[in-house]
């Protein structure tokens, strides 16, 4: 397929609903995860790839008037919203851009390197610039390792699902997306130099916000899985009436999530 164009643009009229879908379904994992670890005031903190604005108020709030929260992004048309006294939102391409010039308490990127061909290099990047004790907190579906949109496939309103889903991994193959990512996390923060290692992974089965995010996903790649020949235009329309029937139960790939800190 050879397109380098990345799929889920942010500028595309639905990725603000997907942002939001996203933000119901893991920030309450990501959170977990970062109260775990101690954010707290006077933290400072790089959210890389930071697309919506919920995880980095969240930051804000937590690092408080003598904290600092860097939100970078490709495309930062979204998260510039949140800029503000903390709240620092800077265009930057993790993987070819110089890392910022300071050291960070905390860095995390949610559902970024799965899609950065060159992650070996944006994740080296991210580590650098931790301080001693500082922790990376990385997030990333493993779409290989679940592939399937309805679990339990009983007639062709779910292999038709499962035929969507199946040609948006291929597409996203297509584009230097690794599959298997997710799985890998633990393994590449360890080689990374970091230790207190640990991962673990939140699998979201039928909640109601699937739907949404589906909804919104398809609205972003509809038009190239036509061009692809994976589905027609009539097909996707018929799943868009399924899923807002609310005749599916939708599961999303793993997000798993690896931490590890800074000697």
């Amino acid at each position: 397929m050879g397109d380098d164009r990345y799929l889920l643009d942010n500028r595309a009229a639905a990725a603000g609903v997907r942002f939001q879908a996203l933000s119901a379904i893991f920030d309450p994992s990501t959170f977990r995860h970062l109260d775990e670890l101690g954010i707290g005031p006077g933290w400072r903190c790089w959210e890389v790839g930071a697309g919506g604005v919920s995880v980095v108020r969240w930051m804000a709030d937590r690092v408080g008037d003598d904290g600092r929260v860097l939100a970078t992004d490709i495309d930062v048309s979204w998260a510039q919203e949140a800029a503000g006294s903390m709240v620092e939102v800077r265009r930057h391409d993790v993987a070819h851009d110089a890392a910022p010039d300071e050291l960070f308490d905390l860095v995390h990127a949610r559902l970024v390197l799965v899609h950065v061909v060159d992650r070996h290099e944006a994740l080296q990047a991210m580590i650098r610039v931790l301080r001693p004790g500082g922790w990376l907190v990385v997030e990333d579906a493993d779409p290989a390792l679940q592939p399937l949109s309805a679990l339990d496939p009983r007639g062709p309103e779910d292999e038709l699902a499962n035929k969507l889903r199946t040609g948006f991994r291929e597409l996203m193959s297509g584009r230097g997306v690794d599959l298997a990512y997710g799985r890998k996390l633990p393994r590449l923060l360890r080689q990374g130099g970091l230790v207190d290692v640990a991962a673990d992974a939140y699998f979201p089965v039928a909640l109601a916000v699937c739907a949404q995010l589906e909804t919104a996903t398809i609205a972003m790649i509809g038009d190239d899985l036509v061009a692809h020949g994976v589905a027609t235009a009539e097909e996707i329309s018929l799943h868009l009436s399924n899923v807002a029937a609310g005749r599916l139960d939708l599961a999303q790939p793993p997000m798993i999530s690896a931490w590890g800190r800074r000697a």
